[in-house]
């Protein structure tokens, strides 16, 4: 690859660093006070530390990593709390796109969501986890589209930043609270009810938050210090 090409595509790379970086602290994989080397992240991710380091640059500003002096990047603290605030942020925003959605679901984009919620149902029947993450992913994805509301959806991004975009499967309870919960929101988006379909899908991202909360500070709790 030439020096420009590489060039080109280093912002993507820093970006998809610096979303597995967010996803291992939030997820509780990296703890408060571990150290986080541009090199270990790199080789991750099968990309050069220039990119990596970029992306850590990035994360102390956004205060997920602390930088000191001839220790290199750490862990910042984070707290069960911290983690309930930010799902808490995300779930007002999207509470109010899928009651957007309510009004405006096509019979299509409501038959879509339908074959969805089935193929949830089967991957959790089949404890197929990754599966199951695929397409809860696109649950949501379809009722964020079907909102049509471009700038709230944009919102949606920066907070969206924050919330591990992988290791859900890993949480104790998730699989099962994304059946109950999908089953009330598509109840909502049904009925075309605005109402029903915000809180039941402000509900269910606080739930997320809270079920994630409750592993990383037991896991905080139960593991020794930092490494």
């Amino acid at each position: 690859m030439g020096a420009r090409a590489a060039e080109a595509g280093r912002p993507q790379l820093s970006d998809d660093a610096a979303a597995y970086v967010r996803s291992m602290i939030m997820s509780g994989q990296w703890r408060p006070g571990d150290s986080v080397r541009p090199e270990a992240v790199g080789q991750a991710l099968g990309i050069s530390a220039t990119p990596a380091r970029e992306a850590l640059h990035v994360l102390r500003v956004e205060g997920f990593l602390d930088l000191l002096p001839r220790r290199g990047f750490q862990v910042a603290p984070l707290t069960g709390q911290d983690i309930r605030d930010l799902f808490e942020a995300h779930a007002l925003i999207s509470g109010e796109l899928a009651a957007r959605a309510a009004a405006r679901l096509t019979p299509e984009q409501l038959a879509e969501l339908e074959a969805l919620h089935h193929e949830l149902l089967a991957a959790a029947h089949r404890k197929d986890l990754a599966l199951l993450e695929e397409k809860n992913h696109a649950f949501h994805r379809l009722v964020n589209l079907a909102a049509d509301a471009r700038k709230l959806t944009w919102v949606l991004t920066l907070t969206g930043r924050y919330i591990p975009t992988r290791f859900y499967s890993e949480i104790a309870g998730w699989p099962q609270a994304t059946l109950h919960d999908h089953t009330r929101i598509l109840e909502g988006l049904r009925a075309r009810d605005a109402e029903a379909a915000r809180a039941a899908m402000r509900d269910h991202i606080a739930h997320a938050g809270d079920l994630l909360a409750r592993q990383f500070d037991e896991r905080t709790a139960s593991e020794p210090g930092p490494a």
